[in-house]
């Protein structure tokens, strides 16, 4: 009864049906939006109208496939299509790979009529036949009057390989969605923050206590006024406060801390600081105005308690100024950093206030899978070697020889030939 269920788990047809179950969910879990909150799926998904006629968003829900990587029964096919590469390793390619490590003699002249490439040859010289053989680097054996020659043995060893590969990916893809997490911060420049706004995480996962404290952030620009490129100033500090690490990041360009990632990923402006004639220091905040072609930021600033009277003041970029209006929308000019408004209360525009949007990541399956995929790229390589077998039989004066290969067909037909030649 064992035997029969690991047989069924290593026959192939099997494990294609697993693998297309995974693709499916995989499908699935790329066409709906993973890991969204409740309200989005009904909008997206409602009772009434169901896409595809059963997809609405209680189904969704109830099935897991608002997260599709982490539920027990993504976790499940995974688990039982590892167990069918294994049960396929241990019971069909090892004893292949021990069969052909065997000296599989051919007793009688009959089976070289079932080969592809055979001949007789007659009056010919066996050692000679021998010495072109091992100048191909073909292991050779033999017993008496039969030879039995292979070479190109490793090559049977890929699909071997191939699984292995395939379990390590399946393995880093389970340890990633269990201890992993991803978590969106946007933090106002010289503060320090902790990881706490997690977007999503596994069963298992640990989320550091580290404190992270942004020195600085600044933006590059291109000749035409649009962005090239944007860093922070990132250090990663102790239970003490002392700094570890530090490095300044930028798009591609992450920080990397115990097998933490801090990307840069977004930006944003929060505030006007101001001083006036009393040395006083005010801080407007900025509201962010919706833009498709470019971020945009205003503020009002009252000339009394009112709040009736002031000025509009709006800004698209971090190169040190800020543009200023009237109430009725009329353009006064352009202020920048240290420069005075001539207002009712005159103020300095002291420091455009920003904060940098860093996405947190860690995945400790990613190093696994890659090595998965290494493995998988050694194999196609490997596959490449070709199998080859030669038979050969001494009898009185003939020499019946022939052979096979499990691939380069035409490459081998012209070794067989310069053998034989």
């Amino acid at each position: 009864m064992k035997q029969k269920i690991f047989r069924l788990l290593a026959d192939l047809r099997f494990a294609i049906f697993i693998l297309l179950l995974i693709s499916f969910c995989s499908i699935a879990g790329t066409i709906i939006e993973q890991d969204q909150s409740i309200e989005t799926y009904k909008i997206n998904y409602p009772l009434i109208n169901p896409v595809f006629g059963f997809l609405s968003w209680d189904r969704i829900l109830q099935f897991g496939f608002d997260h599709v990587y982490k539920t027990w029964w993504f976790f499940s096919l995974i688990l039982l299509f590892g167990i069918s590469l294994i049960s396929c390793t241990f019971l069909q390619q090892l004893p292949s790979l021990k069969i052909a490590r065997r000296c599989q003699f051919f007793r009688t002249t009959g089976q070289f009529y079932r080969l592809k490439f055979s001949t007789i040859l007659n009056n010919f010289s066996f050692n000679k036949i021998l010495l072109r053989i091992k100048n191909n680097k073909y292991s050779i054996f033999q017993q008496k009057n039969i030879i039995y020659c292979y070479k190109g043995l490793i090559g049977r060893i890929a699909p071997i390989i191939v699984h292995f590969s395939m379990i390590l990916v399946l393995l880093g893809t389970i340890i990633g969605s269990l201890f992993g997490f991803k978590a969106q911060e946007i933090v106002p420049k010289t503060e320090t923050f902790h990881i706490q706004n997690i977007l999503t995480n596994g069963q298992l996962t640990f989320v550091p206590k580290t404190s992270t404290r942004i020195n600085d952030f600044w933006i590059t620009y291109t000749k035409n006024k649009t962005i090239s490129q944007f860093y922070s100033d990132v250090s990663i500090l102790d239970n003490q406060g002392n700094e570890t690490n530090r490095k300044t990041i930028s798009v591609n360009y992450p920080l990397i801390s115990n097998s933490v990632y801090y990307y840069q990923t977004d930006w944003n402006l929060i505030g006007l600081r101001f001083q006036n004639l009393k040395n006083e220091i005010i801080e407007y905040p900025l509201i962010n105005v919706f833009n498709k072609e470019s971020k945009v930021w205003l503020t009002w600033i009252s000339n009394n308690s009112s709040l009736n009277e002031g000025i509009i003041t709006i800004i698209d970029n971090l190169e040190g100024y800020c543009s200023v209006y009237n109430e009725n929308g009329q353009f006064l000019g352009n202020v920048e950093l240290n420069e005075t408004i001539n207002f009712k209360t005159p103020l300095t525009l002291l420091e455009i206030i920003s904060s940098t949007g860093l996405q947190i990541k860690t995945d400790p399956g990613i190093p696994i899978i890659y090595l998965g995929f290494f493995f998988l790229m050694l194999s196609t390589l490997i596959s490449y070697i070709t199998y080859s077998q030669i038979w050969i039989i001494q009898k009185n004066q003939q020499i019946f020889i022939g052979g096979n290969t499990n691939r380069a067909i035409f490459e081998f037909e012209l070794e067989f030939f310069k053998i034989i030649k």
